[in-house]
């Protein structure tokens, strides 16, 4: 059984830190030829709203990626489910995240990009738990810092529900 505890998160709170993220993102890129790629399935949501706030013409693209382990570890090998279309040679690249914990897949995937050619790779996420964090990964545009708890809503799933909740949301879950 699911249940739905409390909003951790509410709507205008989410709105207003897209809007400073694409501020910064505005600022910090100006002039640049910057590409957006996105984690399936989490990040769909907030990179559609981080995008609309960013002042300038960007790419944009999608990855899909999984981690191995057991839920009370993770042994940080990160598979790569669908790969970006997108060339990133001489791009600037900023992967756009749900969330983020441990860090591992997100260290992967920076180097990844940087050995393909990327100019650069920076991280943004809407939700960051610093407190799971077991990669040393920086998150230059990090959105909303949460306590260790599990989430849903705004893209954040449990079993494929409850992504189209437009706050975040506790849950507890009949595995706990």
């Amino acid at each position: 059984m699911t249940e739905l505890q409390n909003v951790l998160v509410h709507k205008e709170a989410l709105q207003q830190r897209v809007r400073e993220l694409g501020t910064d993102i505005s600022r910090d890129y100006a002039g640049k030829d910057l590409v957006l790629i996105g984690i399936l399935k989490g990040a769909a949501v907030f990179m559609a709203d981080l995008m609309r706030e960013i002042s300038f013409p960007v790419g944009i693209d999608f990855m899909a990626v999984s981690s191995y382990g057991t839920a009370a570890t993770t042994s940080g090998a990160v598979i790569i489910k669908k790969d970006i279309d997108t060339d990133i040679r001489g791009r600037h690249v900023l992967l756009v995240e749900d969330l983020i914990d441990t860090g591992l897949t997100l260290k992967h995937l920076k180097e990844h990009f940087l050995n393909s050619g990327a100019l650069s790779v920076r991280i943004c996420t809407i939700l960051n738990k610093p407190s799971r964090r077991l990669a040393d990964v920086e998150v230059e545009y990090s959105g909303i810092e949460i306590p260790d708890e599990f989430v849903v809503g705004y893209g954040l799933d449990y079993a494929e529900q409850y992504r189209n909740l437009p706050e975040v949301w506790v849950v507890k879950t009949g595995e706990e």
